[in-house]
């Protein structure tokens, strides 16, 4: 699909960026944005992932409570928590899943050194839960509960063994009726195989596997659009910035692979697309 296809679907009409906050809150998440206590390493990504349009365009709201999926190193956490301790909102994180055998051992060890990178400063980040998120995994909050789940660059992950099934699954237990789906992903052309492992899946894909679970798309932006990005590289999108692949899974960096052309088109073309649990 086209640009301009992205645009226009079947007279489905685009939520506009400035969304619903009022222009105090509107405040609040840009000093959330653009606070010196985001680390450098964060910002410089903003020119690619514009976190303050996209979340405008999604529809947080103050004082929302929130589950940001699989949140890694924080990227999101260091946005989302200040902003949600300020309007009195409250954030959970769906992360490793601890009783699940399964779960490998950086699994867990990513998982408590997000705990303990929180966990030391509620005056900025406010009260973080943690909940188990995997294949064997329960409820990640009571049911129609939450009103915001931010899914980011995980889609792609979850085709093999069904697993897609069972998140949205979860996702909309958890929402209320009304509630938002946020969803950013690497985005492959309409028809692409979501199991080639290039890291790319289609927003047809995913908008079908989200409307199986029962969403409805409301919107998709073009925000975090990349028309540089052609999609065909060595080591899949992985070949492109941040992570900068210069050999595959497993095997140790080629200090002579040539990065600047990569580097020259920047981070990946990326889906924005925004999901509601019906109130009927």
């Amino acid at each position: 699909m086209n640009k301009l296809g992205h645009l226009a679907l079947a007279g489905l009409a685009l939520v506009a960026v400035s969304g619903p906050a009022t222009a105090r809150t509107d405040a609040i998440l840009h000093k959330a944005v653009t606070s010196a206590s985001r680390p450098a390493a964060d910002t410089v990504r903003d020119i690619y992932r514009h976190p303050e349009a996209s979340l405008r365009f999604w529809g947080l709201k103050p004082g929302a409570s929130v589950i940001e999926v699989e949140p890694g190193g924080g990227w999101w956490t260091n946005i989302l928590a200040p902003y949600l301790a300020q309007t009195g909102g409250r954030y959970i994180a769906a992360a490793a899943d601890l009783d699940d055998p399964a779960a490998s051992e950086s699994e867990r060890k990513s998982r408590a050194a997000f705990e303990g990178k929180y966990a030391g400063n509620p005056a900025l980040y406010g009260s973080i839960r943690v909940v188990g998120f995997g294949p064997k995994s329960g409820a990640l909050a009571a049911p129609a509960s939450i009103d915001f789940v931010l899914v980011s660059r995980e889609t792609h992950n979850w085709v093999t063994n069904g697993f897609i099934r069972k998140a949205f699954a979860d996702f909309f237990a958890a929402l209320k009726p009304g509630g938002v789906l946020a969803i950013e992903d690497h985005r492959a052309p309409d028809g692409a195989d979501p199991a080639k492992g290039d890291g790319y899946v289609s927003e047809a894909y995913v908008i079908g596997e989200a409307a199986r679970a029962g969403f409805k798309l409301a919107a998709r932006s073009e925000i975090n659009a990349n028309p540089k990005d052609t999609k065909d590289y060595p080591f899949g999108v992985w070949t492109l910035p941040p992570a900068r692949r210069s050999s595959p899974f497993g095997v140790a960096p080629d200090p002579s692979f040539d990065h600047a052309k990569y580097d020259a088109i920047g981070e990946s073309d990326r889906m924005t697309l925004r999901f509601v649990k019906p109130r009927h």
